[in-house]
């Protein structure tokens, strides 16, 4: 887990470790949750989507009108004329050659999902946390073997660069050029019609570079195949997780990846917590075979002890004091109570 490394090194253009150590930003030790992840994707992915719909008098642009009753036919409307096959042939309903269809696509339908902050927030924070794994970048299909560490982080001089030629080699330098690679030989023609609208190829996706300031960074890596830009503060779920899956493998400068920590604060988003897991340690077989959990733990009794027979607490008054203390009391008033009626009737009937 990444969360386990209090620092992190940072890499040269040169793909050497530099002196300089982060300190693993707070986002990295949240909860993985795939289940928001992929909730919130969906949602927010529809919103992108412009609305369309069949026109408004498709498959009724004929005088059709129904011959009524007496006839021996259907009374679907039929339309009129001789002459010609079409004269006589049901017209405007859905099962009619010709016909409109059943409730049709409207413009005014609800296009847009609403997503609550809070959610929006926690997905986000559960997809950087995962970039943090190597494990899941691996499962996701990037080609991580030579990257030297997890999360990677490159000295911020890269954020000045303006040259591809420049970029392309710090990404070799750091091991990344891999996954790049692996992209270049997934570029394909697209199954369907948007060949014929200006989206002729296809591609996988590649790294993710998160940066802080824009000095030339993004002119200089717009050109690589599969590879993605973000400034720090304008982190998008569609990108770090694309398709709602986590794990894509992503690139920090160091000035991004220390605002990290600024950036999700309660400072910067009103009333924002970092996710805590609710349990620190997910390992139930490793927590359960404990030797501080087992002294805590009261000896089981043997099987002869063990009594087989279950004694009902409504008849048995030390099973029901097992499970209610209160019962006693409540006993002793009613018995109370049961007495003081019998004596009161009693004086009744002699009076």
């Amino acid at each position: 887990m990444a969360a386990a490394r209090p620092v992190v090194s940072v890499y040269g253009a040169d793909g050497s470790a530099t002196a300089e150590q982060i300190n693993l930003p707070a986002v990295f030790k949240a909860p993985i949750r795939t289940d928001v992840v992929q909730f919130v994707h969906s949602n927010i992915a529809k919103n992108a989507r412009q609305p369309y719909a069949v026109a408004g008098n498709a498959g009724e642009q004929t005088s059709a009108e129904s011959w009524g009753t007496g006839r021996a036919v259907a009374r679907i409307p039929r339309v009129r004329g001789g002459g010609t096959s079409r004269s006589g042939a049901a017209a405007f309903g859905n099962m009619c050659r010709g016909g409109r269809m059943f409730n049709p696509n409207k413009t005014w339908r609800n296009w847009h999902r609403r997503v609550n902050v809070t959610q929006r927030r926690y997905a986000t924070v559960s997809a950087i946390a995962a970039t943090g794994i190597p494990s899941l970048a691996m499962a996701k299909g990037h080609v991580v073997n030579n990257v030297p560490e997890f999360p990677l982080v490159i000295d911020s001089s890269a954020e000045a660069l303006k040259k591809t030629k420049a970029a392309v080699s710090v990404l070799k330098k750091v091991g990344a050029i891999d996954d790049v690679n692996r992209v270049k030989e997934t570029r394909r023609f697209r199954a369907g019609r948007g060949k014929m609208r200006n989206r002729r190829r296809v591609q996988k996706r590649g790294p993710l570079v998160v940066y802080k300031n824009d000095d030339g960074i993004v002119q200089a890596m717009r050109n690589i195949p599969g590879v993605t830009l973000l400034p720090v503060d304008q982190l998008n779920l569609l990108k770090l997780a694309p398709g709602g899956h986590v794990g894509r493998f992503t690139i920090y400068t160091s000035e991004a990846f220390k605002a990290l920590d600024n950036v999700y604060s309660s400072a910067n988003k009103k009333g924002f917590s970092m996710p805590r897991p609710i349990l620190a340690n997910a390992d139930l077989q490793r927590i359960l075979q404990a030797d501080e959990i087992k002294a805590a733990l009261k000896p089981r009794r043997s099987a002869t002890k063990r009594s087989t027979v279950k004694k009902n607490p409504l008849k048995n008054i030390k099973t029901m004091l097992k499970l209610n203390p209160y019962a006693a009391v409540q006993k002793r008033a009613a018995f109370n109570k049961a007495a003081k009626n019998a004596a009161e009737k009693a004086a009744k009937a002699k009076k």
